[in-house]
């Protein structure tokens, strides 16, 4: 079981680390021009992350279905949970990019860009909306792969993905002098080169598939009515999530351009740290969601074990490099000293996150895995409700109790999420 999790959950940590360096590489772009050019590239991708991350269940419910139904070995639903998934895609990116003007007005608005850095979040904002097809058939695409029990595929084209875009951003930046444009065009650029590398990798590794298009019915309303349904909690749970750090965002600029580019910089120590545990959530998602299919409960709980000791594992290890080598990985990230100055005093989260916030990533995975997905409704629905209440009884602590807030909306997610499965386990829905 061990070599099992390790074959799946390798390959998902190299490939999630190459995501926040894709952020880490623009953030420090953009550190070496000014704070108004980190917090409006900031204020942009969190925007994006908003839209986009509504739309996983793409992904998350893709990876789950496909996981139980390759359990059962069932050759025509493993194909139609694809077929379902990218078509939803095309639906959704149709009606993102037709509704681009009032989302990104909006978006400004509710992350408070003023002046200069509207205007730059703007730029960032109408180059980068194009990219909606790639970017969401992409995530059908990586959720099939997984839930097919193929790590390697995802890897690839998440290597190949983020280094076109990194390579592009800085030639754009670097060598053109496109700022907050360049890092939006290597991004377009990178999501369609991306896509067209995800079908030649279906088409080389799963040509056979096609023998059961014909078997497969889209529209069958019983089978179609579990994947929305499926989806639409995912959908409300992802929503929930997004809108929890799309107004840490806004309360940071609310508190002034340094703190803004202060918790952009922190919040990509979190990104590193959930990418690299999320690789053995990932793992969880493939191996629970087959064994469940399978009906195997023994296997099921050892799957969710040992996925929390290799996590948990992981999550020591950052605290302690995030607590011995804090300062040094700031100027990773900015050479400015005012933006230097103002992070310092908040760096001692950094150790306290990756702690208390990593079971909240493991319990996803394995919900996602059991497409328990109103339970992982319900139990957002809560943290949610404690962080809200936590964040304006805070607000007397400045900053402080910001991340206070979001660290108490973490925990809280990960212990109703373990008292639901054990109340309830395999038959968690």
């Amino acid at each position: 079981m061990n070599k099992e999790i390790l074959r799946l959950a390798i390959p998902n940590i190299l490939s999630n680390i190459s995501v926040p360096l894709l952020s880490t590489v623009d953030t420090a772009l953009m550190g070496r021009l000014s704070e108004v050019h980190i917090g409006a590239v900031g204020i942009g991708a969190m925007i994006f992350n908003f839209i986009y991350w509504n739309f996983g269940f793409l992904r998350m419910g893709t990876t789950g279905m496909t996981a139980q139904a390759f359990g059962q070995q069932n050759a025509p639903g493993i194909m139609a949970v694809m077929g379902r998934s990218l078509m939803i895609a095309m639906v959704l990116a149709v009606l993102v990019m037709s509704l681009q003007w009032p989302l990104g007005e909006l978006s400004f608005t509710l992350m408070n860009a003023e002046g200069e850095q509207r205007e730059l979040v703007s730029r960032y904002f109408y180059v980068r909306i194009w990219a909606a097809p790639a970017s969401l058939a992409l995530y059908a695409f990586m959720g099939w792969f997984f839930g097919m029990q193929n790590a390697i595929y995802p890897l690839i084209l998440t290597i190949f993905i983020n280094s076109v875009n990194i390579g592009l951003s800085f030639y754009l930046v670097h060598n053109l002098g496109w700022d907050v444009d360049g890092v939006a065009y290597g991004t377009l650029g990178a999501q369609y080169a991306g896509l067209l590398l995800a079908i030649i990798l279906f088409l080389t590794g799963y040509r056979s598939y096609f023998d059961y298009l014909k078997d497969v019915t889209l529209l069958k309303w019983d089978e179609l009515k579990r994947f929305l349904q499926v989806n639409s909690d995912i959908f409300l749970r992802t929503f929930f999530l997004t809108f929890s750090f799309g107004y840490f965002y806004s309360q940071s600029s609310s508190e002034g351009e340094l703190i803004l580019a202060a918790n952009v910089i922190l919040l990509q120590f979190l990104n590193w740290m959930s990418y690299g545990v999320d690789g053995f959530a990932f793992a969880s998602e493939s191996l629970v969601g087959k064994y469940a299919g399978a009906k195997d409960k023994a296997k099921t709980n050892k799957a969710i074990q040992l996925t929390f000791v290799w996590g948990m594992g992981l999550a020591l290890l950052f605290a302690i490099s995030y607590g011995g080598f804090g300062e040094q990985l700031l100027r990773v990230f900015t050479n400015q000293e005012d933006v230097i100055a103002a992070t310092r005093p908040y760096l001692f989260w950094m150790v306290l996150f990756p702690l208390l916030s990593t079971p909240c990533y493991l319990w996803d995975g394995i919900f996602i895995g059991l497409t328990a997905s109103k339970a992982m409704r319900n139990s957002m629905f809560l943290a949610f409700g404690i962080y809200i209440l936590a964040i304006f009884s805070l607000q007397s602590y400045g900053n402080n109790g910001l991340w206070l807030a979001l660290l108490l909306f973490m925990v809280a997610r990960g212990g109703f999420q373990h008292w639901l499965y054990f109340r309830k386990g395999m038959v968690l829905k």
